[in-house]
């Protein structure tokens, strides 16, 4: 950890030497500048609606003040020895684990809400749900859960000896019975948008909502993978649509946002894309460079996003033949 804090404050002085402002429209750092000036641009850690920083979570939990933050969206390391993790025993997982979500706790604000998006823990041929390993956590600080949200997609690994994981889920936890919940803001077209009561005091007029349905619990969006719009150097990316979804229905604009395992930033973006404030953390400095460029190209109008809810795409007899 050490390694990575040096450089990264090598980064920063760098950066005051060449005098970078934070609103400077590039800021990427060891990546490839084929076609752009060779020297290196490197962005200050914050700016005015965004702070973002290469540092452990805790430590930068730690930094922020108790009941600050209204959104906690995260999905932490599955202890599967990803590029970016060290695996570990499982009862080590569920320790430092235990240690972030109770940083997370004091700093959720009393109507805020904490959402945790977790797979499996795979250990030989057997599967370890970490929702359900993790819950325990979560109610020891009395949090309440709101949804177990199932995130479906079609694309993974494909498994010979059970059937292939096609599913995450995100707990959705609040402090109390006082939270945020926009259900408006987050509604999905209807199934029939026409149907009308056929009978009663209210026939001839619409049944359904003219605003659309709630998406239920269960939402189809597609991982990122080698074809997503979104793809980055990142191999467990978050898609921006589902972390938009929660953004909207469970903030509201100025509120902040916090992602203590921030990766590539896309809680970050879809906190800013609705005039949320965004804070976040990695301790790998290229993956926190992504998440700047990223943040910049928002700002620049050109970022490029799968929007939230277009329909999944399903292909059709003829392009197959």
């Amino acid at each position: 950890m050490a390694r990575i804090g040096t450089k990264y404050n090598s980064l920063l002085e760098q950066a005051a030497v060449e005098s970078v402002v934070a609103t400077h429209s590039d800021s990427r750092v060891g990546t490839n500048t084929k076609g752009r000036n060779s020297k290196s641009v490197v962005s200050l850690p914050r700016d005015k609606d965004a702070t973002v920083v290469c540092q452990d979570n805790i430590s930068f939990m730690r930094s922020l003040d108790a009941g600050s933050i209204n959104l906690i969206v995260t999905s932490p390391p599955y202890n599967l020895g990803k590029e970016y993790e060290s695996k570990t025993s499982l009862a080590t997982y569920i320790e430092s684990q235990s240690e972030t979500i109770a940083e997370a706790v004091r700093l959720l604000s009393p109507t805020g809400s904490i959402c945790w998006q977790v797979g499996n823990y795979v250990d030989g041929s057997e599967v370890y749900p970490l929702d359900i390993l993790l819950y325990p956590l979560f109610k020891k600080h009395d949090l309440k859960l709101r949804n177990r949200i199932v995130w479906s997609f079609g694309h993974g690994l494909h498994c010979q000896n059970r059937f292939s994981g096609r599913h995450e889920t995100i707990l959705w936890f609040t402090k109390s019975d006082d939270y945020v919940f926009n259900l408006d803001e987050v509604r999905v077209p209807s199934k029939y948008p026409n149907k009308k009561h056929f009978k009663g005091p209210n026939k001839g007029q619409l049944s359904c909502n003219p605003l659309g349905k709630n998406p239920a619990d269960v939402w189809d969006m597609p991982n990122v993978k080698a074809n997503h719009v979104e793809k980055l150097d990142h191999p467990c990316q978050f898609p921006v649509g589902l972390v938009e979804r929660l953004v909207l229905a469970l903030t509201n604009k100025g509120d902040t946002v916090l992602d203590p395992y921030m990766g590539v930033g896309s809680s970050a973006i879809a906190a800013l894309m609705h005039k949320r404030k965004a804070y976040g953390c990695d301790i790998t400095p290229e993956y926190v460079a992504l998440a700047w460029e990223r943040i910049r190209q928002l700002q620049a109008g050109t970022l490029r996003i799968r929007p939230m809810n277009k329909p999944v795409y399903e292909p059709t007899l003829r392009d197959s033949e």
